[in-house]
């Protein structure tokens, strides 16, 4: 859900953080009467732990993996948390093994196939955290978890824990140091536990981690090798998580044992060459083409990839579990109070969930919720709007995709219905090859200069603020063809229509109106007809192949992006002639310790404007189905009339967005501590009649929702205050 509110509102966010405050955990920080760790022991484990995180090149390993989930608390509102697992009526316990190969290469492409499987749950789909985010940690890196946390490794984020000497062993003639962690402050970033720390080469042997994220509690204790390379990886993983939301309480506890094929290092400081004649190309590094017909999912079978035999307890849950199967199979017939109820059973999850239908040789739809917070949006100017979104995908030989995506949308305040749908067929996948349509009702455009030419008539009694004259429907149709002829260069090229009316929402008052428009030559529909093509170029472009289909992953450079539209004239009715340019330059840099800096600069004009009073610059592309919280790169201007970059025939662009765990409310963490990420905005905009236009902002995260404020000025005077809001918990 978004709301956005203008001026007085900024009282909100104040209402906001004080919740926040209530909300937060123990406010201090209870230090245990231990000594302190010396300064000489830091410095070497920080220095040490920096050269250990860039040490390993690569590794294969084995790992088994087995879990079990219990259920301690429940009610009805478990069903309608996003990706969670199905539970089934008075069943608390369940048991999970898999089997599968982990392939690592430096510097975290974590690849792990799944060879078998085998589980009591009722399906496949859904769990309490993704196994992921612990499997794939390098404990010795700035950040760990999938840059979720703040390693107590890292020397710049040493300042947010308390490091104190709790034991001091000799284990085989070698000292070993048990130091604790605590965190300066509770916070979603920052972990607790201890770390037992050889002396000499000051590795890390045992770790153990306590941790909050989202709505899960974390414990996770990991046992490193011992011999070769193998030091620096782990060996055993003890993973305890608690589930604890809306009166549903949930555990799981799950182990992990790895044993690792090949392991190699990083030899005089430089990594393995991939030996692909692309050296962009990390194909040899993804293995993700898994045949599930070779998944072994049978229990029976599945003893021959188990390292270790279940317990008494383990096994009977796979018993009760096999009883619980047949008792399913042998009821044939339901009685009517159980169909009533699988019947609303159905309802509920069509409402609040997700869901796929296959269709054997069609191809699957999927649609969103058809309740779900995330698909509504409120605005000042909009009022409350709604989204439903349906997706059709079809996959044909040769891995060609075909892919149909239709939406609607509503907006209550207005009464208005918005629709729009795409298609696209993926016909060369190694080149990202497509034809694509897009085509809808689309938004609602401004454009002043008709109501401008319109107040200018002498001696009128119109009451024009009450008239929406500046207001224009729109229905588009926009058919493109996009290739990658080369590795980071996308070409997309195309014909874009726009059929644009005046919107008629009181007759008899427009009447005189439109008599006005024609004695002044002013049209009341203007309609466009605009060959277009777009470049993107992102060198350095990192990407595999899935199968045929090229997967693009990353780059650390930015993307310089060039869109060029010519309007041509009396072409199917066309109104108008134009010649439209726009440039753009963006990129998001990752910052250690969780920080992230993101810009865009860019500019457009129209070198030739016939009769054209729309001005649709790409980069000022809104839409009126709503789109949940959407920053794009670097930013986008929230407060920004869109009367006045309708009618300015130029722009010049800047926005960047800073985000990190800990800005402004640093030192109020302590009350503060569920909040995720801090955000800092700021934009500057040249255009005709705002010289410039100013907006800042500030933001902040948590797994529940987003808030931001903005403030902005024109021409150095102040112009406006303004606060959104978006609803975050559904967001999957």
């Amino acid at each position: 859900m978004k709301m956005f509110f203008k001026r007085k509102n900024i009282v909100l966010l104040v209402m906001l953080l004080c919740s926040l405050g209530m909300l937060a955990e123990e406010k201090t920080v209870a230090l245990p009467e231990k000594p302190i760790v010396s300064r000489m022991i830091l410095d070497n484990l920080f220095s040490y732990s920096s050269s250990y995180s860039r040490l390993i090149d690569e590794y294969k390993a084995d790992i088994y993996l087995k879990g079990r989930v219990k259920v301690h608390k429940r009610n009805k509102l478990i069903r309608y948390v996003p990706s969670m697992f199905r539970l089934e009526k008075d069943v608390d316990d369940y048991l999970l093994e898999s089997v599968s190969e982990m392939h690592y290469t430096a510097p975290d492409i974590y690849n792990r196939k799944i060879k078998a499987m085998s589980t009591t749950f009722p399906r496949d789909k859904g769990q309490i955290v993704d196994m992921s985010d612990f499997l794939n940690m390098n404990i010795y890196s700035s950040s760990i978890m999938t840059d979720k946390l703040l390693s107590p490794l890292n020397k710049e984020s040493s300042r947010h824990y308390n490091y104190l000497l709790d034991t001091v062993a000799d284990v085989d003639g070698r000292l070993q140091h048990k130091i604790l962690i605590i965190p300066k402050f509770k916070g979603t970033q920052l972990v607790s536990g201890y770390m037992w720390v050889d002396g000499i080469e000051w590795v890390i042997r045992e770790v153990y981690l306590e941790g909050k994220y989202d709505v899960n509690t974390f414990k996770l204790h990991t046992v490193m090798g011992m011999r070769g390379a193998e030091e620096f990886l782990p060996i055993h993983m003890h993973l305890n998580v608690d589930f604890n939301f809306m009166g549903n309480h949930l555990e799981m506890d799950a182990r992990a044992w790895m044993k690792y094929h090949s392991v190699s290092v990083v030899q005089n400081g430089e990594r393995r060459k991939s030996s692909k004649k692309h050296s962009h190309d990390l194909t040899e590094f993804y293995q993700l083409t898994c045949d599930t017909t070779q998944l072994v999912t049978d229990k029976e079978k599945f003893n021959d990839f188990r390292p270790f035999p279940l317990t008494m307890e383990e096994d009977s849950l796979y018993q009760v579990w096999e009883m619980r199967k047949k008792d399913k199979d042998m009821k044939v017939s339901l009685k009517k109070e159980n169909q009533s109820k699988e019947f609303w059973g159905q309802v509920g999850d069509v409402l609040v969930s997700s869901y796929n239908v296959n269709i054997s040789g069609i191809g699957s739809v999927r649609c969103s919720p058809l309740i779900n917070p995330f698909m509504l949006s409120y605005s000042h100017s909009k009022g409350l709007s709604y989204k439903q979104k349906f997706k059709y995908n079809r996959l044909f030989p040769s891995e060609r995709l075909l892919r149909i995506v239709p939406q609607i949308g509503y907006n209550f305040t207005h009464k208005e219905l918005y629709v729009k749908g795409s298609l696209s067929f993926l016909y060369w996948p190694e080149k990202l090859g497509s034809f694509d349509v897009d085509a809808g009702n689309g938004n609602r455009i401004y454009s002043s200069v008709v109501l401008d030419k319109l107040k200018a008539i002498p001696d009128s009694s119109l009451n024009f603020k009450n008239l929406e004259l500046d207001y224009f429907k729109d229905i588009y149709l926009n058919v493109f063809h996009s290739l990658e002829p080369v590795n980071g260069l996308y070409v997309k090229a195309g014909i874009s229509v726009h059929w644009r009316s005046l919107v008629e929402k009181q007759r008899d008052e427009l009447q005189e109106i439109f008599d006005k428009i024609e004695r002044m030559k002013i049209r009341s529909s203007y309609n466009s007809f605009s060959p277009r093509i777009r470049i993107e170029w992102t060198p350095g472009m990192y990407y595999y192949m899935n199968g045929r289909r090229k997967m693009n992953v990353e780059s650390e450079m930015p993307t310089f992006i060039l869109d060029y539209e010519r309007g041509l004239k009396g072409v199917l009715g066309s109104t108008d002639g134009h010649e439209r340019w726009e440039f753009d330059v963006q990129q998001i840099i990752k910052l250690n310790q969780i920080r992230s800096l993101a810009y865009r600069v860019g500019g457009g004009m129209f070198t030739k404007k016939d009769n054209m009073y729309f001005v649709d610059f790409v980069n000022f592309k809104r839409s009126n189905i709503p789109e949940g919280w959407n920053d794009e790169i670097g930013g986008t201007f929230q407060l920004l009339d869109g009367h006045w970059y309708n009618s300015s025939n130029k722009y010049l662009r800047a926005n960047m967005t800073y985000e990190s765990p800990f800005i402004l409310l640093r030192p109020f963490n302590k009350w503060l501590g569920m909040i995720q990420q801090e955000r800092l905005y700021g934009g500057i905009l040249f255009m005709p009649h705002l010289n410039p236009y100013i907006e800042l902002g500030y933001g902040l995260g948590t797994h529940i929702f987003d808030v931001g404020v903005f403030v902005s000025s024109i021409n150095g005077k102040y112009d406006s205050v303004g606060f959104k809001f978006t609803f975050e918990l559904f967001n999957d």
